[in-house]
């Protein structure tokens, strides 16, 4: 091996250990440790701690708050989900289509990706606290008078609602990229043999687009499991912990009530919860791509 050619072999090791390093660092060692202090009471304040072995598991389903958290979390994710796929596709085929100013279309539907969840959520929290309810006495709607996001009947739809104004940009994205993907022809064809619209979408638009769909899907479902910023932002978790996930509530275990193991149990079965619902997804779409 000439000199050259090892030092290019060098160079790609060396790219190829750094993000090695990086994840074991920052993502692996942190894991097991969090899976190690979940098996313990520490307090998160000083270097003591006991092991407890699965106490803080077995603690953990006995909680009412985690009950209700999980309730919230599941109820959130399946909207996320429902709600990306199918106006992510709505959207994505509108702009696949030849109109005009449908760049400014596409820019304008993936704005909202750009900005800082945090910030979005702060907005919107001014906006339902100030903007909705003034526009709702000058128009004479009598339920948009009121704080949505204040309100335990109406919380979960103005949550849901900011979310999906930021997530479905993605989406968007990327279902208009598998759309792009379809042979002319095939349309083609299948317009001359006398297939509607629909007809087009059903057998020839969903089977393209089961790669986007999973990758979509698992998307929805990681941001609707960890979500936490935006609810953190936008309602606190309130009211009355209806808009509690679980990520905001091991946050509020870890950082509040100083309950650093017994929050690392949560987070360990939040994990676990991902990973196993990933995998599902994932060998089920084979199938589907089979």
């Amino acid at each position: 091996m000439n000199i050259k050619k090892r030092h290019n072999l060098t160079w790609a090791y060396l790219f190829v250990l750094v993000p090695i390093v990086l994840q074991l660092i920052f993502f692996y060692i942190p894991m097991i440790q969090g899976f190690f202090y979940s098996l313990t009471d520490w307090t998160g304040l000083t270097s003591n701690y006991n092991f407890i072995g699965l106490k803080n598991f077995t603690a953990v389903f006995a909680d009412q708050k985690f009950a209700k958290s999980v309730g919230f979390t599941i109820i959130f994710t399946l909207g996320l989900i429902v709600g990306e796929i199918v106006l992510g596709i709505v959207i994505a085929r509108f702009l696949n289509k030849k109109l005009k100013g449908l760049g400014f279309f596409r820019t304008a539907y993936f704005f909202p990706a750009v900005l800082s969840t945090v910030t979005l959520g702060l907005i919107f929290k001014q906006i339902f606290n100030y903007g909705l309810p003034q526009l709702g006495e000058k128009l004479g709607i009598s339920w948009l008078q009121s704080n949505l996001i204040a309100d335990e009947k109406t919380v979960f739809w103005g949550v849901l609602f900011v979310a999906l104004w930021q997530g479905v940009a993605m989406p968007i994205v990327i279902f208009l990229s598998g759309l792009q993907s379809i042979p002319s022809e095939i349309l083609e064809a299948a317009a001359m043999d006398g297939a509607n619209n629909w007809q087009k979408f059903l057998k020839i638009e969903i089977p393209y687009l089961i790669p986007s769909l999973s990758m979509v899907f698992i998307m929805a479902l990681k941001a609707g499991l960890t979500a936490f910023d935006l609810i953190y932002a936008l309602t606190g978790g309130g009211p009355s912990d209806k808009t509690t996930t679980m990520g905001l509530l091991v946050y509020n275990y870890a950082f509040k009530s100083n309950q650093y193991g017994y929050a690392n149990a949560i987070a360990v079965l939040l994990f676990l919860a991902v990973a196993v619902i990933s995998l599902i997804q994932i060998k089920t779409s084979k199938r589907f791509e089979a």
